[in-house]
């Protein structure tokens, strides 16, 4: 298919990709797809104000009757989803079984949060003074601001929006302006999930497209109490301290620099299976992944070895392509950038296998690389610092306890794993003395999360959650509830005052 017919499918017409200000190139080839038009900073305070008026009857529809509308957005996502992750490689370049599979992570917290619906549960508290009861209940808290990044383009929108709307919140989405395709066209699906659900108060869930002018009138208005945002700890370290000191609630999806152990008793096979996928998937352009391997210095060398050769066997080309494993970097910003963290490696001391530009047997225009390994002497300012590309930095260790410290030694903490035959290792690995990381795994890499658990991390990541777990109770309010159904009025904490 055309890059057009693959607009055409997913339901956005030529009027909608044509005659904008925001021109839209595809990293597969590096070709203008679209040009579409940006929402007017002046327009803001209007989209914020609808979004208010909205929240004011959407949080008194009951939490029950909110999850049927996100059932059936699910619904239409199941209907779309080839034609969504279609648009999704086209415009993100991702390899399509991981454009389907962001689909699928769209699906499964739609399933999630329906049932979540039925589940906003609060406390009962027992009270200090007789004849009262204390209990616990969740409110909706407003308006929430979703900014998502170019590799997860519609994915996270769907982690955020699906809590949102059971909680009772109101939606506004500004995509990353690399991928506003995505999002145009998981509108589409949501216009009809509304279309469907009947009674949904305009202005519910609204679609902005523009550069920091739209971004900073979210991050800046008091009636958008929650803003989520995912993307660089740099656009994080901005976004976090204006919404926190106008007292918003920041939930902020930041970098990750993760690394995996794997210790002397680790199945190898197993662990570069995992290496590979987590370090390469994406095209490395993944929060999660992986970017720092500690191998046990009794190993180190024939895991490398393993490693090296397995490299080079990855397809890289054209993600539309089946046998395709390594699709493009999102632009030629990022290869450059790539070569030039390899180029500070080697002069740290590195010795770097791969990572060279690609450029016979892939689509001309597009940003293809080599992923790279580069073995390293030590963790040094270079390996540090988050390079969104497919580098895979090896360290070498003695004991767990200084592997734990090198992972930790680093300013973000995502995710984390370690593979190991050893239960003493793996429970260390887990405990409060381990991992500092959101995210902690045994004999499974550090990418690919699911969204029944909680997703985020702490230090420079964000220390935000999203998706599973509790993470709903971040778009909403607690409130703490006594009810006396006594005669009497005794106060607590054996405070007396008659009068």
């Amino acid at each position: 298919m055309s890059h057009d017919d693959i607009l055409k499918a997913a339901g956005l017409t030529k009027a909608e990709v044509t005659g904008g200000t925001l021109a839209v190139h595809s990293p597969i080839d590096g070709a203008e797809v679209a040009k579409v038009r940006e929402t007017d900073p002046g327009d803001m305070a209007k989209i914020i104000a609808k979004s208010q008026e909205a929240f004011k009857v959407w949080r008194t529809v009951p939490a029950p009757r909110r999850g049927e509308l996100v059932r059936l957005l699910g619904e239409e996502l199941r209907a779309a989803k080839d034609e969504l992750g279609a648009v999704v490689t086209l415009e993100a370049g991702k390899i399509t079984s991981e454009g389907l599979g962001e689909v699928q992570e769209m699906i499964d917290i739609c399933d999630f949060a329906v049932g979540l619906s039925r589940q906003i549960y609060g406390l009962t508290i027992a009270s200090e003074r007789p004849g009262h009861r204390m209990m616990e209940t969740w409110h909706p808290l407003g308006p929430c601001a979703v900014i998502t990044a170019f590799n997860f383009p519609v994915a996270v929108w769907s982690w955020n929006t699906a809590l949102a709307l059971v909680c009772g919140d109101p939606v506004i989405w500004k995509p990353s302006e690399k991928t506003p395709l995505t999002a145009m066209a998981s509108m589409k699906i949501m216009e009809r999930a509304l279309a469907r659900f009947g009674d949904a108060h305009e202005g519910l869930v609204q679609l902005v497209i523009g550069g920091p002018a739209i971004g900073e009138a979210l991050v800046n208005s008091k009636d958008v109490p929650i803003v989520s945002a995912t993307g660089s700890t740099r656009m994080g370290g901005i976004v976090g301290p204006k919404v926190s000191g106008r007292w918003g609630r920041p939930i902020l999806e930041l970098g990750g620099n993760n690394a995996m152990i794997v210790a002397p008793s680790a199945d190898i096979d197993m662990a570069v299976r995992g290496i590979v996928f987590s370090a390469v998937g994406t095209a490395g352009q993944r929060c999660t992944t992986l970017r720092r391997l500690i191998a046990h210095n009794s190993i180190k060398d024939d895991l490398v070895a393993k490693l090296t050769k397995a490299y080079a066997s990855l397809p890289i080309g054209d993600p539309r392509q089946g046998m395709t494993l390594v699709g493009p970097l999102i632009d030629h910003a990022s290869r450059d950038r790539m070569q030039a963290a390899l180029e500070k490696a080697k002069a740290e001391g590195g010795t770097v296998h791969g990572g060279k530009t690609v450029t016979s047997g892939v689509p001309q225009g597009g940003a293809y690389v080599e992923p790279a390994i580069a073995e390293m002497p030590k963790q040094t300012d270079t390996v540090r610092t988050e390079t969104f590309a497919p580098i895979l930095y090896v360290l070498g260790y003695e004991t767990l306890e200084e592997a734990i410290a090198i992972q930790n030694d680093v300013p973000q903490g995502l995710s984390s794993c370690i593979f190991t035959l050893n239960m003493r290792e793996a429970e260390a690995f887990l405990s409060a003395a381990g991992s500092d990381c959101g995210i902690a795994n045994v004999n499974i890499g550090p990418s690919g999360a699911e969204i029944g658990g909680a997703f985020g991390g702490e230090k420079e990541t964000g220390g935000g959650r999203e998706s599973g777990s509790d993470a709903w109770k971040g778009y909403m309010r607690r409130q703490t509830n006594t009810i006396n159904y006594s005669a009497q009025l005794p106060l607590a904490q054996g405070v007396k005052f008659d009068f």
